[in-house]
């Protein structure tokens, strides 16, 4: 086990005692002649502003997902750090994607014998992508829901596994808690960074699109069924009522994986260390504010929670210059522009025929074409089409020429599509990326075309022209990113500030409902109704029994009147 330190560092709130410190010392200074003592002068302040940001900065530690997770919270880490906020961040030794050496933050280094990474990823993409490509039926769709249900087992076993060795390991521990951080941001799509906020009895935040329950809305605020369509359902907010059936078949379906896969799991931990008073899903629950990736430009207008904060693009930002050789090939294309595509972190290879499908419908294009692609060379590549391990993809969309982006549909690239007006065409590969898509498909900027249909009448080719050729598709883009910019705060000021607030008053308690700690039966007020229904079984069989009773004494009388005639 390796554990790294961070300076220490005050609270998140500067001394008055040492803001008028280094008032009165800078101001001394500033009689000091300039030519003499310049160089020292320059040097003073430096230390000046690197202290005051010192005192002026909180502890916090950060247990983030890999892959494209991780992308997305580096930036929150980065800008906190700008902010003199020191940050530690919790790994594996088998690390994807954090790497152990980075000027904005210390790592804390946990062992384990399986991470999620490539090794662990790979595998599974390329099981869905079979079972995508197979005729479509009951059974492909049995099988794709068992594959992603073992991923899932899986996965979470993997991180309970590491959040044992965590607290098992006395010495991590009682450092961890002698650090006092102010903080845990976390990303609740895997769980070990609420279980150890609760070790530490510190204050919890989500960088949050999922948590471990299924699409984070689920777990907090109210999710009427009827019209807030499930993630793999692929439907919209407007359902028919077979559409309402399989809304309520793939809700099942996910609260049977938690009830029965997943929260167990967590569960078992929890017993082991802290109790079987303490349920996992109330930590899930108890979260001081969830940081929500998205924004109501993108999903569809639902209830929340006044601790849900929505900073859907913050990741978003104006582009920069491009590398020389990008903004040579860009230029080359002339009045035609260029074609963006990438299928993210988690896909970085695919079937051989497919690839050749897809660059052979670039090769027909006028457009040139910059593909982020890590295999082997298509043999159908055309001239017109440059293959890179990496791009700046920021930069890319937000220049003048690029034209459309062929996305796998992952939160990240579409927020940033949106952001900049780009138009999409969506091939998604598994999870939430085609019922991402579907939300700007219903909004007229994107197309879709799946993995089963890609080589079928050269399906591939003819949506990217409809949306090249049809201007609607760009003008419905440009649209939402005039309402995402529109905005009295950027979505990242936004996070920073909720983030500190949450420091400064050590929580948010007064923004959670306490509908996290009820149970079941009173939250849905079941014992409620179930107590009206007694009331009124009590008071029909009493009206019963005393009209039964009445009944009897009056036959009775009639009976006594015969006899007595």
């Amino acid at each position: 086990m390796r554990l790294l330190h961070t300076t220490a560092t005050k609270k998140p709130h500067c001394s008055p005692f040492l803001k008028k410190r280094f008032l009165f010392i800078l101001s001394s200074r500033l009689k000091m002649t300039p030519t003499r003592n310049a160089r020292a002068f320059l040097l003073f302040i430096s230390a000046v502003i690197l202290l005051w940001r010192a005192g002026c900065g909180g502890k916090i530690l950060i247990v983030p997902l890999e892959g494209s997770h991780w992308v997305n919270m580096d930036i929150i880490i980065k800008a906190l750090h700008a902010r003199g906020h020191s940050v530690d961040v919790v790994r594996t030794n088998k690390s994807w994607y954090i790497k152990n050496d980075s000027p904005h933050y210390k790592t804390i280094t946990v062992p384990v014998a399986q991470a999620f990474n490539q090794d662990f990823i790979n595998p599974i993409v390329k099981k869905v992508i079979g079972i995508e490509r197979g005729e479509s039926s009951v059974i492909s769709f049995l099988s794709l829901q068992i594959e992603m249900f073992n991923a899932m087992t899986d996965m979470h076993g993997m991180i309970c596994k590491m959040a044992t060795t965590m607290f098992e390991d006395e010495n991590l521990m009682s450092n961890l808690k002698a650090r006092k951080y102010d903080l845990v941001l976390t990303d609740p799509a895997w769980g070990a960074g609420i279980l150890l906020a609760h070790a530490l009895k510190v204050p919890m935040i989500y960088n949050v699109r999922f948590a471990t329950s299924g699409e984070g809305h689920l777990a907090i605020a109210p999710s009427p069924i009827s019209y807030i369509p499930i993630t793999g359902s692929g439907l919209t907010d407007s359902m028919t009522f077979i559409q309402r059936v399989k809304n309520i078949i793939f809700y099942v379906i996910w609260k049977a994986q938690d009830i029965f896969l997943i929260c167990p799991q967590y569960q078992a931990v929890c017993n082991k260390f802290f109790g079987p008073e303490v349920t996992y899903s109330g930590l899930l629950q108890g979260a001081d504010l969830w940081l929500m990736r998205v924004d109501f430009v993108f999903e569809f207008p639902r209830p929340t929670m006044p601790n849900v904060i929505y900073i859907g693009g913050f990741q978003c930002k104006p582009s920069q210059p491009l590398p020389g050789h990008l903004e040579d090939f860009v230029q080359s294309s002339g009045e035609h522009g260029f074609i963006l595509m990438s299928l993210g972190t988690f896909v970085t290879e695919l079937p051989a025929d497919l690839v050749n499908e897809i660059a052979a419908a670039f090769a027909k294009l006028p457009q040139k074409v910059i593909w982020k692609y890590k295999s082997d060379r298509p043999a159908a590549l055309g001239n017109n089409t440059l293959l890179v391990d990496w791009m700046p993809q920021n930069e890319l969309l937000g220049h003048p020429k690029v034209k459309l982006f062929v996305s796998h549909g992952g939160t990240n690239g579409i927020q940033e599509a949106i952001y900049h007006g780009v138009p999409i065409m969506g091939l998604p590969v598994f999870f939430d990326q085609y019922d991402n898509l579907l939300r700007l498909k219903v909004k007229g900027a994107a197309k879709i075309v799946t993995l089963a249909t890609v080589d079928q009448e050269n399906n591939f080719l003819k949506a990217i022209q409809e949306v090249l050729n049809n201007p609607s598709y760009r003008m419905n883009m440009q649209r939402l990113s005039k309402l995402h910019r529109d905005k009295p705060v950027t979505p990242l000021d936004n996070a920073l500030f909720w983030i500190e607030f949450v420091m400064r008053h050590k929580g948010a308690a007064h923004l959670k409902a306490t509908s996290y700690r009820m149970p079941w039966y009173s939250y849905h007020s079941v014992d409620v109704v179930l107590s009206f229904l007694a009331a009124a079984a009590v008071i029909t069989l009493t009206c019963v029994l005393f009209r039964l009773v009445c009944l009897e004494k009056s036959l009775k009388r009639k009976t006594n009147g015969i006899n007595r005639k």
